[in-house]
């Protein structure tokens, strides 16, 4: 990739703790992003069921995903290549796949996250319908993300994570958690019906397509060549153990307020915990929950909106690169970056057409579809990372050694299972 070796050798690697810390950006990116309401919700409901005995399987989960991220930015910044370049030479099915997924998967996420968004705020100003208040948020953050640039989204982005760590761990702390009983949760048990939550919490939570967005967020950032390794893994476990620490918070809620209770499983589950909070505590304690609420939601929003509209970007731009031509990345930023006619359009096709599903009750059938396709990303993600980190194209430097090789081979299991888990779920 021509501009980008350029890019790389005009901006400086940070030297110093704190000159490294400013850097840290894309892995927050992914933090804010990958973590929704629903695995809010998720993690909520488990700490219902098991209070903080499944605690050391957020541990686990959080050490996967850094594995995963961690495997995507190696390939950007050591391999000369996208992500999507990279699949691009495993066969054109990888490509159909992808392609197949992310138009499904946008039109019903994009539905998903504009009502998510909207909850609270209908909780907050009930004189507007959650329907009108998720289409506002689908359209700010359309345009957000159609006018703002990679280094706005990041301080925006940046910004909510630091509402959504004030409001969500703010809130485990005004419950007075039972360090005993936390602490007693760091040791692996499996109590009687829990296999599927520690599952959940092992492999769903902040775990999406937007981990493949990561390395496009690294190139955004100038990180574009293998000098800048060891910020990536920096920024990348920063990012993931901040979302580990969400995680934890919300464990710790569920385990104090609604330990033994029967909850809602889903986005509405998060409106009752604010119920809670304000019935315990007061409505004072209920407004900065739900505020929170929304910086988790819109956060998730906005990247999506720009991280996996640079993913189908590049899908347009390598898709269209005859069979047997050798994709040099020279075009990227001219084909796929923001300003590309395929980014704008995925971001349209994220804000409007969904819009739509918001008027609608039950739209089983695609929910269906979109599920179906949803489950089988993780592994997917994880097997064609194993194979191209441990292929010819993968310089020295940037192969896989037998830690990450261990820790993808068991993502990929452990997705696997999940994805079979959830197929058959779905056709029962």
């Amino acid at each position: 990739m021509a501009n980008e070796v350029r890019h790389s050798e005009v901006t400086d690697v940070p030297v110093g703790w704190r000159a490294r810390l400013r850097q840290i950006g894309p892995g927050m990116m992914a933090a804010a992003t990958g973590v929704g309401a629903g695995d809010l919700v998720a993690t909520m409901v488990a700490g219902s069921k098991f209070g903080y005995t499944l605690l050391w399987a957020v541990i686990v989960g959080t050490v996967f995903k850094i594995a995963l991220a961690e495997a995507v930015g190696r390939w950007h910044l050591t391999s000369g290549s996208t992500l999507l370049a990279g699949w691009r030479n495993l066969g054109r099915w990888v490509l159909v796949y992808f392609g197949a997924y992310a138009v499904v998967w946008g039109f019903v996420y994009g539905a998903t996250a504009m009502s998510a968004s909207g909850l609270p705020l209908n909780a907050l100003f009930p004189w507007l319908s959650l329907r009108y208040w998720a289409i506002a948020c689908g359209l700010l953050g359309f345009l957000l993300v159609w006018f703002g640039r990679y280094r706005l989204i990041e301080k925006v982005m940046t910004a909510f994570v630091g509402i959504m760590f004030v409001t969500v761990v703010g809130t485990a702390i005004l419950v007075t958690p039972n360090l005993l009983d936390a602490v007693n949760g760091f040791v692996p048990r499996l109590p009687s019906g829990s296999l599927v939550y520690v599952l959940g919490l092992i492999g769903g939570v902040g775990g999406t397509i937007t981990m493949a967005a990561y390395g496009y967020w690294t190139m955004a950032k100038g990180w574009r060549s293998s000098r800048w390794l060891s910020m990536m893994r920096l920024d990348n476990a920063t990012g993931y153990v901040t979302t580990g620490i969400f995680v934890i918070a919300m464990l710790i809620v569920g385990s104090e307020l609604l330990l033994n209770s029967d909850i809602v499983s889903g986005d509405e589950g998060l409106l009752l915990l604010g119920d809670t909070l304000a019935a315990d505590y007061g409505q004072w304690a209920r407004i900065p929950f739900l505020v929170g609420f929304f910086a988790v939601s819109f956060s998730s929003l906005v990247g999506v909106w720009n991280g996996v509209s640079l993913l189908f970007a590049d899908w347009w731009r390598t898709w269209r690169i005859p069979p047997g031509v050798e994709d040099t990345g020279e075009d990227y930023d001219r084909k796929a970056g923001v300003r590309s006619t395929p980014f704008r359009g995925y971001v349209l096709w994220l804000t409007f057409p969904p819009m739509a599903l918001l008027f609608l009750d039950k739209p089983f059938q695609l929910t269906v579809t979109y599920g179906v396709l949803g489950a089988l990303f993780m592994p997917f993600l994880a097997a064609t990372l194993l194979i191209m980190l441990n292929s010819r194209r993968a310089p020295g430097e940037g192969r896989s050694g037998w830690l990450s090789n261990g820790l993808l081979t068991l993502c990929l299991a452990l997705f696997t299972y999940l994805a079979v888990d959830e197929i058959i779920g779905f056709f029962n």
